[in-house]
């Protein structure tokens, strides 16, 4: 059983539609994959709709939260996606993103690139725009060689010459709502240092007693040696620990499956979701 618990759609900064990421997913001979769009579950429906006989769709969502002045995201599984105080807050963060990507196109702008916010939208077309897509713009003007190339200190990362804060959840709150709305909560790719400062390892413990299920472990931002210590960590504190490929569709070399969850803990996800429940397909749509 070959599992992948974190995927992104043209909902968010992916380049498939959801519907394509779902026929893309059973194409790579995955059984079950998750939709997890930054701060959007805007992709449900469509996904839903196209889920192909032999593969189940997890609903989920990568929230976007920020622990003393570091960001790190949340990847949330199962919730009930009309919860309102969770819902309430998603869009908060969620409409916080265009006002963001303009600082960030002024910044980049006064320090001379040729970007506009018409080039960004274009990218962004009907998703939730962020960072990954002014990456993208970037890449076209040939500032830099891939989107992975603007995630520097130099241009886009935390802290970065053309970085801008936008509302982000305190990961403790996301963890409460999240749990309240039936959901299951892991730490996405808690040490890819490449992105800029993480969340230290110290904070785990607390992130746990506050009800954290699990760490994503198995992660292309991670090396052997990270995987082995975040391993142990986990097993110190309890955690699950999830593996999974963080696709991005054309925008990201990440292949889906590239990474994957065991099964017995991927049963253990859905042991502990209340809010929602995995949606084995039902042959799908063919349409695009």
């Amino acid at each position: 059983m070959r599992i992948d618990l974190h995927a992104h759609s043209t909902a968010s900064d992916g380049t498939d539609t959801p519907a394509e990421l779902v026929r893309n997913a059973a194409a790579a001979g995955l059984d079950v994959v998750a939709l997890t769009d930054h701060d959007t579950v805007g992709g449900y429906a469509e996904a839903l709709a196209a889920v192909p006989h032999g593969l189940t769709l997890v609903t989920g969502m990568e929230l976007s939260c920020r622990l003393d002045g570091i960001g790190m995201h949340l990847l949330a599984y199962l919730f009930d996606p009309e919860e309102p105080e969770l819902a309430r807050e998603r869009e908060l963060v969620r409409d916080d993103r265009t006002p963001r990507a303009h600082a960030m196109i002024g910044k980049l702008r006064e320090l001379g690139v040729g970007i506009t916010w018409e080039q960004v939208a274009r990218i962004a077309g009907e998703g939730s725009v962020g960072r990954p897509h002014i990456a993208t713009a970037l890449v076209e003007l040939g500032v830099v060689p891939t989107v992975s190339d603007a995630f520097t200190p130099d241009w886009l990362a935390d802290g970065g010459r053309a970085y801008a804060e936008k509302h982000e959840l305190n990961p403790f709150d996301a963890i409460r709502l999240v749990k309240a709305a039936g959901g299951v909560t892991v730490f996405a790719h808690p040490a890819a240092v490449k992105r800029g400062r993480c969340v230290p390892e110290s904070a785990m413990a607390e992130l746990a007693s506050a009800g954290l299920d699990g760490i994503e472990v198995d992660h292309m931002d991670h090396d052997s040696d990270t995987r082995a210590r975040l391993r142990a960590l986990a097993g110190e504190l309890g955690l699950l620990t999830t593996g999974s490929s963080d696709y991005h569709g054309s925008r990201k070399t990440c292949r889906l499956g590239e990474y994957t969850t065991d099964p017995e803990i991927y049963g253990e996800i859905t042991r502990r979701a209340t809010g929602a429940f995995p949606v084995p397909g039902a042959g799908g749509a063919t349409g695009a």
